[in-house]
């Protein structure tokens, strides 16, 4: 008979009364021998679960390091802190274990498994954006400070982010394009050669020779500062119009968008300045009336009769002509 029991007999407590006395105290018993047997686990898992989260900080700074050497500063980043990150998901699930020494690495891969496909349901936008970052990164197809176009978004690339790309517009705006529509879309790099190829059209009169003009047009251009020599500018007429011919001028320069267009605003002006010089007329648009038969009465201040005949309908020295008269 236990402590209690006999006590209980000796001042008249009910029987009831005494076992579950009993039964809280043996289960408090057994949940302090729990603690204890488990203490020294926790404090193993905790242990491993710091040195997890340390290992962790002290192998990004050397993976970015040497991934740099290769691929570029944003792959670099972001595969850091997934190397980073695994460590700790590894030290958690090596805690797990040591806790609960029942439950196999396995499960808790299985578990982590299931809940993933449940997040991904969940979240599934951010989870498509994520592996679309992770692929372009791999793809490495533009880099931060490529000029690029992508949809309706043109501008330089700032950075590569695991979820979104950050592209500054030419008029200073900052975009945030999400990688999935990135991954999924065109995407125009404008810079991913040193020289890209510009053009604009000069019209000249048909009295003029259009070899001259040719060889005018592409002597300025091959003057002018930041435009390249090889290939060297080249003239192509492209067209008749109403009133001219219409020439294009071709020439390579550097392939960022200011540059481009600096370069084709100087070549313009000197092509204009050439023409100019040497009497090659670049005339506006002309364009042909035909007037009717009433129309042409009326400028020489006459009409047209009913039967078709023309009528003075007075002039300058003579006025109406009255009816009858």
């Amino acid at each position: 008979m236990s402590d209690l029991a006999l006590a209980a007999g000796r001042t008249g407590v009910p029987a009831a009364q005494v076992d579950s006395a009993e039964e809280i105290q043996e289960s408090a018993s057994s949940a302090w021998e729990t603690v204890a047997e488990s203490a020294p686990r926790v404090g193993i898992a905790l242990v491993v679960l710091l040195v997890s989260v340390l290992v962790g900080r002290a192998l990004r700074p050397v993976v970015r390091a040497r991934l740099q050497r290769r691929r570029t500063p944003s792959f670099a980043r972001v595969f850091a802190r997934l190397t980073s990150a695994g460590s700790t998901i590894a030290g958690v699930i090596l805690a797990v274990t040591i806790v609960f020494p029942s439950v196999r690495p396995v499960d808790v891969i299985a578990g982590a498994g299931i809940f993933s496909i449940a997040v991904g349901f969940a979240f599934q936008d951010i989870l498509q954006n994520v592996l679309a970052g992770v692929l372009l990164l791999f793809r490495d197809p533009f880099r931060a400070g490529d000029q690029i176009e992508v949809g309706d978004v043109v501008g330089t690339v700032e950075e590569i982010n695991i979820r979104e790309t950050i592209v500054t517009t030419f008029d200073g705006r900052r975009v945030l394009v999400p990688n999935i529509k990135v991954y999924a879309d065109v995407i125009r790099v404008q810079t991913a050669n040193e020289r890209i190829r510009a053009s604009f059209e000069v019209g000249i009169a048909y009295e003029n020779e259009i070899s001259s003009a040719c060889e005018l047009a592409a002597t300025a251009t091959r003057a002018v500062a930041g435009v390249a020599h090889d290939p060297a500018p080249e003239v192509l007429v492209v067209g008749l119009g109403e009133s001219t011919v219409n020439l294009e001028v071709l020439f390579w320069c550097d392939a960022h968008q200011l540059d481009m267009r600096r370069a084709r605003s100087r070549a313009i002006e000197a092509v204009k300045g050439a023409f100019d010089e040497h009497g090659i007329e670049m005339p506006s648009l002309i364009i042909a009336l035909q007037a009717t038969t009433s129309f042409a009465a009326s400028l020489h201040g006459r009409a047209v009769t009913p039967g078709g005949s023309v009528a003075a309908t007075g002039g300058a020295d003579g006025g109406a002509t009255a009816p009858g008269s």
